[in-house]
Protein backbone atom coordinates (compact mmCIF):
# COMPACT_ATOMS: atom_id res chain seq x y z
CA UNK A 1 0.00 0.00 0.00
CA UNK A 2 1.46 3.35 -1.08
CA UNK A 3 1.95 5.72 1.88
CA UNK A 4 1.35 9.35 0.90
CA UNK A 5 2.10 12.43 3.02
CA UNK A 6 -0.16 15.42 2.36
CA UNK A 7 -0.40 18.85 4.02
CA UNK A 8 -2.86 18.95 6.91
CA UNK A 9 -3.36 22.72 6.72
CA UNK A 10 -2.04 25.87 5.12
CA UNK A 11 -2.05 27.22 1.57
CA UNK A 12 -1.13 23.89 -0.02
CA UNK A 13 -3.67 21.72 1.80
CA UNK A 14 -6.90 22.63 0.01
CA UNK A 15 -5.46 22.53 -3.51
CA UNK A 16 -3.67 19.27 -2.79
CA UNK A 17 -6.90 17.67 -1.56
CA UNK A 18 -8.75 18.83 -4.67
CA UNK A 19 -6.06 17.54 -6.99
CA UNK A 20 -6.02 14.12 -5.34
CA UNK A 21 -9.82 13.94 -5.53
CA UNK A 22 -9.70 14.76 -9.25
CA UNK A 23 -7.13 12.00 -9.61
CA UNK A 24 -9.64 9.51 -8.20
CA UNK A 25 -8.41 9.17 -4.63
CA UNK A 26 -10.61 9.30 -1.52
CA UNK A 27 -9.15 11.51 1.19
CA UNK A 28 -10.36 12.68 4.56
CA UNK A 29 -13.81 14.10 5.20
CA UNK A 30 -13.11 15.30 8.72
CA UNK A 31 -10.30 17.91 8.93
CA UNK A 32 -9.29 16.39 12.26
CA UNK A 33 -8.39 13.05 10.67
CA UNK A 34 -4.64 12.47 10.47
CA UNK A 35 -4.71 9.07 8.77
CA UNK A 36 -7.03 7.80 6.03
CA UNK A 37 -6.94 4.52 4.09
CA UNK A 38 -8.24 4.39 0.51
CA UNK A 39 -8.56 0.61 -0.06
CA UNK A 40 -9.90 0.94 -3.60
CA UNK A 41 -6.71 2.65 -4.76
CA UNK A 42 -4.41 0.81 -2.32
CA UNK A 43 -3.05 3.97 -0.68
CA UNK A 44 -2.79 5.46 2.80
CA UNK A 45 -2.86 9.21 3.43
CA UNK A 46 -0.99 10.76 6.35
CA UNK A 47 -1.92 14.38 7.09
CA UNK A 48 1.15 16.21 8.38
CA UNK A 49 2.54 19.69 8.89
CA UNK A 50 3.87 20.83 5.50
CA UNK A 51 7.29 21.57 7.04
CA UNK A 52 7.57 17.96 8.29
CA UNK A 53 6.64 16.13 5.08
CA UNK A 54 10.14 16.14 3.57
CA UNK A 55 11.54 14.69 6.81
CA UNK A 56 9.09 11.77 6.85
CA UNK A 57 9.55 11.02 3.15
CA UNK A 58 13.33 11.52 3.13
CA UNK A 59 13.74 9.10 6.05
CA UNK A 60 11.75 6.45 4.17
CA UNK A 61 8.98 6.38 6.79
CA UNK A 62 6.56 7.40 4.03
CA UNK A 63 6.83 6.70 0.30
CA UNK A 64 5.84 9.99 -1.34
CA UNK A 65 4.51 13.38 -0.32
CA UNK A 66 3.23 16.68 -1.61
CA UNK A 67 4.89 19.81 -0.22
CA UNK A 68 6.55 23.02 -1.37
CA UNK A 69 9.95 23.00 -3.04
CA UNK A 70 10.98 25.60 -0.47
CA UNK A 71 10.06 23.26 2.39
CA UNK A 72 11.87 20.38 0.70
CA UNK A 73 15.10 22.37 0.42
CA UNK A 74 14.70 23.86 3.89
CA UNK A 75 14.48 20.37 5.44
CA UNK A 76 17.87 19.44 3.92
CA UNK A 77 16.98 15.76 3.92
CA UNK A 78 19.35 14.01 1.48
CA UNK A 79 16.95 11.10 0.98
CA UNK A 80 14.02 13.25 -0.18
CA UNK A 81 13.94 13.88 -3.94
CA UNK A 82 11.71 16.01 -6.13
CA UNK A 83 9.75 13.90 -8.61
CA UNK A 84 7.35 16.33 -10.30
CA UNK A 85 6.28 19.96 -10.07
CA UNK A 86 2.53 20.24 -9.67
CA UNK A 87 1.71 23.69 -11.03
CA UNK A 88 0.24 25.41 -7.96
CA UNK A 89 1.41 27.11 -4.77
CA UNK A 90 3.93 29.30 -6.56
CA UNK A 91 6.11 31.64 -4.50
CA UNK A 92 9.37 33.59 -4.79
CA UNK A 93 12.04 34.02 -2.09
CA UNK A 94 13.95 37.29 -1.79
CA UNK A 95 16.13 39.24 0.60
CA UNK A 96 14.92 42.56 1.99
CA UNK A 97 16.35 45.25 4.25
CA UNK A 98 16.17 48.96 5.07
CA UNK A 99 15.95 51.08 1.88
CA UNK A 100 19.33 51.99 0.45
CA UNK A 101 21.37 49.89 2.88
CA UNK A 102 21.89 46.78 0.74
CA UNK A 103 22.52 46.26 -2.97
CA UNK A 104 23.81 42.68 -3.24
CA UNK A 105 24.49 39.54 -1.22
CA UNK A 106 28.00 40.56 -0.22
CA UNK A 107 26.55 43.39 1.86
CA UNK A 108 25.05 40.79 4.22
CA UNK A 109 28.38 39.29 5.23
CA UNK A 110 28.71 39.17 9.01
CA UNK A 111 25.21 40.54 9.65
CA UNK A 112 22.00 39.05 11.07
CA UNK A 113 19.36 37.65 8.68
CA UNK A 114 15.95 36.60 9.98
CA UNK A 115 14.00 33.90 8.18
CA UNK A 116 11.43 31.16 8.70
CA UNK A 117 13.50 28.96 6.33
CA UNK A 118 16.96 28.72 7.92
CA UNK A 119 17.98 25.56 6.08
CA UNK A 120 17.09 27.01 2.68
CA UNK A 121 18.74 30.38 3.32
CA UNK A 122 21.85 28.92 4.94
CA UNK A 123 22.39 26.56 2.00
CA UNK A 124 21.95 29.39 -0.51
CA UNK A 125 24.36 31.74 1.27
CA UNK A 126 26.93 28.96 1.70
CA UNK A 127 26.88 28.41 -2.06
CA UNK A 128 27.59 32.11 -2.59
CA UNK A 129 30.30 32.37 0.07
CA UNK A 130 28.38 34.75 2.36
CA UNK A 131 28.55 34.13 6.12
CA UNK A 132 25.70 35.51 8.24
CA UNK A 133 24.18 35.03 11.66
CA UNK A 134 20.82 33.40 10.92
CA UNK A 135 17.88 34.29 13.15
CA UNK A 136 15.27 31.51 12.81
CA UNK A 137 11.69 32.69 13.28
CA UNK A 138 8.46 30.73 13.02
CA UNK A 139 6.12 32.66 10.74
CA UNK A 140 6.18 36.26 9.55
CA UNK A 141 9.58 37.93 9.69
CA UNK A 142 8.76 41.44 8.42
CA UNK A 143 9.06 43.05 11.87
CA UNK A 144 12.48 41.58 12.68
CA UNK A 145 14.45 44.57 11.39
CA UNK A 146 12.21 47.19 12.99
CA UNK A 147 12.40 45.41 16.35
CA UNK A 148 16.18 45.12 16.17
CA UNK A 149 16.31 41.34 15.96
CA UNK A 150 17.95 41.30 12.50
CA UNK A 151 19.63 43.54 9.93
CA UNK A 152 17.80 41.95 6.97
CA UNK A 153 15.22 39.26 6.24
CA UNK A 154 14.75 36.47 3.71
CA UNK A 155 11.14 35.63 3.02
CA UNK A 156 8.41 34.69 0.56
CA UNK A 157 7.51 37.57 -1.75
CA UNK A 158 4.37 37.91 -3.82
CA UNK A 159 3.81 41.58 -4.64
CA UNK A 160 6.26 42.97 -2.07
CA UNK A 161 3.52 45.03 -0.43
CA UNK A 162 3.93 43.44 3.02
CA UNK A 163 7.67 44.11 3.03
CA UNK A 164 7.22 47.72 1.90
CA UNK A 165 4.64 48.28 4.64
CA UNK A 166 7.26 47.11 7.11
CA UNK A 167 9.72 49.66 5.71
CA UNK A 168 11.84 47.12 3.82
CA UNK A 169 13.24 47.09 0.29
CA UNK A 170 13.90 43.98 -1.80
CA UNK A 171 17.48 43.55 -3.02
CA UNK A 172 19.79 40.96 -4.50
CA UNK A 173 18.96 37.88 -6.58
CA UNK A 174 15.99 35.56 -6.30
CA UNK A 175 16.81 32.78 -3.83
CA UNK A 176 14.25 30.36 -5.16
CA UNK A 177 11.18 30.02 -7.37
CA UNK A 178 9.04 27.56 -5.45
CA UNK A 179 5.80 25.66 -6.06
CA UNK A 180 4.09 22.50 -4.88
CA UNK A 181 6.00 19.35 -5.80
CA UNK A 182 5.61 15.61 -5.50
CA UNK A 183 8.58 14.23 -3.58
CA UNK A 184 9.74 10.66 -3.13
CA UNK A 185 11.71 8.53 -0.69
CA UNK A 186 15.19 7.22 -1.60
CA UNK A 187 13.67 4.00 -2.98
CA UNK A 188 10.68 4.19 -5.31
CA UNK A 189 7.68 2.31 -3.91
CA UNK A 190 5.15 0.32 -5.98
CA UNK A 191 2.24 2.56 -6.91
CA UNK A 192 4.33 5.72 -7.27
CA UNK A 193 4.15 5.64 -11.07
CA UNK A 194 0.35 5.27 -10.98
CA UNK A 195 0.04 8.26 -8.65
CA UNK A 196 2.34 10.31 -10.87
CA UNK A 197 0.43 9.38 -14.02
CA UNK A 198 -2.87 10.38 -12.40
CA UNK A 199 -1.52 13.71 -11.17
CA UNK A 200 -0.14 14.46 -14.61
CA UNK A 201 -3.57 13.68 -16.03
CA UNK A 202 -5.15 16.24 -13.70
CA UNK A 203 -2.58 18.86 -14.67
CA UNK A 204 -3.23 18.25 -18.36
CA UNK A 205 -6.99 18.53 -17.79
CA UNK A 206 -6.50 21.85 -16.03
CA UNK A 207 -4.30 23.28 -18.77
CA UNK A 208 -6.22 22.12 -21.86
CA UNK A 209 -9.72 22.04 -23.32
CA UNK A 210 -11.23 20.26 -26.30
CA UNK A 211 -12.28 22.34 -29.31
CA UNK A 212 -14.71 20.89 -31.85
CA UNK A 213 -15.56 22.74 -35.05
CA UNK A 214 -16.71 22.31 -38.63
CA UNK A 215 -14.51 23.58 -41.45
CA UNK A 216 -14.33 23.66 -45.25
CA UNK A 217 -11.93 20.84 -46.15
CA UNK A 218 -9.59 23.07 -48.12
CA UNK A 219 -8.87 25.16 -45.00
CA UNK A 220 -7.57 22.29 -42.83
CA UNK A 221 -3.90 23.26 -43.14
CA UNK A 222 -4.65 26.82 -42.01
CA UNK A 223 -6.70 25.58 -39.08
CA UNK A 224 -4.05 23.09 -37.97
CA UNK A 225 -1.47 25.89 -37.99
CA UNK A 226 -3.69 27.83 -35.56
CA UNK A 227 -4.48 24.86 -33.29
CA UNK A 228 -2.03 21.98 -33.81
CA UNK A 229 -3.05 20.03 -30.70
CA UNK A 230 -0.85 17.71 -28.63
CA UNK A 231 -0.03 15.34 -31.49
CA UNK A 232 -2.40 16.31 -34.28
CA UNK A 233 -6.13 17.10 -34.63
CA UNK A 234 -8.75 14.42 -35.30
CA UNK A 235 -10.39 15.12 -38.66
CA UNK A 236 -13.64 13.36 -39.66
CA UNK A 237 -15.68 13.62 -42.88
CA UNK A 238 -19.14 15.17 -42.84
CA UNK A 239 -22.08 14.32 -45.06
CA UNK A 240 -21.17 17.34 -47.17
CA UNK A 241 -17.91 16.19 -48.81
CA UNK A 242 -16.60 19.77 -48.89
CA UNK A 243 -16.69 20.03 -45.09
CA UNK A 244 -14.91 18.18 -42.24
CA UNK A 245 -15.32 18.01 -38.47
CA UNK A 246 -12.21 18.74 -36.39
CA UNK A 247 -11.45 17.93 -32.75
CA UNK A 248 -8.29 19.21 -31.07
CA UNK A 249 -6.83 19.84 -27.62
CA UNK A 250 -5.89 23.46 -27.06
CA UNK A 251 -4.37 25.40 -24.13
CA UNK A 252 -7.14 26.74 -21.89
CA UNK A 253 -5.54 30.14 -21.38
CA UNK A 254 -5.58 31.02 -25.11
CA UNK A 255 -8.78 29.24 -26.15
CA UNK A 256 -10.77 32.40 -26.89
CA UNK A 257 -8.07 33.78 -29.17
CA UNK A 258 -7.90 30.42 -30.97
CA UNK A 259 -11.69 30.36 -31.40
CA UNK A 260 -11.62 33.88 -32.86
CA UNK A 261 -8.85 32.96 -35.29
CA UNK A 262 -10.62 29.76 -36.40
CA UNK A 263 -13.86 31.64 -36.99
CA UNK A 264 -12.07 34.26 -39.06
CA UNK A 265 -10.68 31.66 -41.47
CA UNK A 266 -14.08 30.00 -41.91
CA UNK A 267 -14.64 27.51 -39.07
CA UNK A 268 -18.19 27.26 -37.77
CA UNK A 269 -20.08 25.47 -34.96
CA UNK A 270 -17.06 25.96 -32.67
CA UNK A 271 -17.60 24.24 -29.32
CA UNK A 272 -15.33 24.11 -26.28
CA UNK A 273 -15.49 21.27 -23.74
CA UNK A 274 -13.70 20.97 -20.41
CA UNK A 275 -11.45 17.95 -19.82
CA UNK A 276 -11.96 16.28 -16.44
CA UNK A 277 -8.94 14.01 -16.63
CA UNK A 278 -6.48 12.71 -19.19
CA UNK A 279 -3.76 10.20 -19.94
CA UNK A 280 -1.27 11.27 -22.60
Amino acid sequence: MLRIAVPNKGMLAETTAGMLAEAGYTGRRDPKDLHVIDPVNDVEFFYLRPKDIATYVGSGALDVGITGRDLLLDARMPGAREIEQLGFGGSTFRFAGPPGRFTDLADLDGLRVATAYPGLVDGYLDEHGVAVDLVPLDGAVESAVQLGVADAVADVVSTGTTLRQAGLEIFGPVLLESEAVLIGAPTEAPGTETLLRRLRGVMVARRYVLIDYDLPAHLVDQAVALAPGIESPTISPLRDPEWVAVRVMSPRKTVNQVMDALYEIGARAILVTAIHNARL
